[in-house]
């Protein structure tokens, strides 16, 4: 295990999903007209499958049990991902993909990761000895909000979820998409990821949706002693990009590499 290196730079990107109002009849009564968000947010609801399709608690069970024969033995983390409807968060033309195990394209050249990608990223934060014997992840931080999924499953948990979006128009879907779900321990910050968020500092738990070739500084300082950080981050010797994990002591970080991931590039500043 090494020490955690300094700074480098940060992520994210989606599409604002355009829904056109059904052109008026001529018999049809005047109504006073609604907000765009809204009626934008009551449209998408109405396009998804409902009832025994994917809104199905049966579609989710499946995939879930799919994820533990596959190796996710963090029930807790399972029970979050059987509670989060996946299909809510990606674009209609797409929600029959929305239970496969595969990244899905969300605008921007970004993606929303594979299933099994999050679980184990999710998986390695509860992992934490600080994390097992509180039984949540206590403060979160996220690292790029893109379309709001993580977000969702980050809000059963840990007590509170800071997310930070770079990109605006992916702040304000991500916004869109968790306001039906009404989970208020969630946060949405539209800044620069790569700064972090430190009026909220310190985390409990930190968690990164892009990588670049070393960890901000900003993270490992608002990281609090006894905390997990999580992140994709470049391997060694040019390999591509690897899983980190790192844990801050009293005086120190202490890092060690998992698995190779495939995420997108850490970017610095606002759009």
């Amino acid at each position: 295990m090494n020490r955690a290196s300094r700074p480098t730079r940060f992520p994210l990107g989606l599409d604002r999903v355009v829904v056109k109002a059904p052109e008026a009849r001529a018999t049809d009564p005047i109504r006073p007209q609604r907000p765009l968000q809204e009626a934008a947010a009551d449209a998408r609801r109405q396009a998804l499958p409902t009832g025994v399709g994917l809104d199905s608690a049966g579609v989710r069970t499946r995939m879930v049990s799919r994820l533990r024969a596959e190796g996710v033995a963090d029930e807790i983390v399972l029970s979050a991902i059987a509670s989060v409807p996946r299909h809510a968060f990606v674009d209609t033309a797409l929600v029959v993909q929305a239970y496969e195990d595969t990244s899905l394209p969300i605008g921007h050249g970004q993606t929303i990761s594979k299933p099994s990608v999050v679980a184990r990223m999710l998986s390695l934060l509860m992992a934490s000895p600080y994390t097992r014997a509180r039984g949540h992840l206590g403060r979160v931080l996220e690292i790029g909000t893109g379309c709001g999924y993580q977000a969702a499953l980050l809000s059963h948990l840990g007590r509170h979820v800071v997310s930070i979006e770079r990109l605006r128009p992916l702040h304000h879907k991500a916004r869109e998409l968790l306001e039906p779900f009404r989970r208020h321990n969630v946060r949405l910050v539209y800044g620069d990821g790569r700064v972090g968020h430190a009026p909220n500092a310190p985390y409990d738990s930190i968690i990164a949706a892009a990588g670049g070739d070393e960890l901000p500084q900003s993270w490992l300082d608002q990281l609090a002693v006894g905390g997990r950080l999580v992140a994709p981050m470049e391997g060694s010797h040019g390999k591509g990009q690897v899983l980190m994990v790192v844990d801050r002591f009293e005086s120190d970080w202490i890092r060690s590499v998992h698995e190779a991931v495939n995420f997108v590039p850490l970017k610095s500043g606002i759009a």
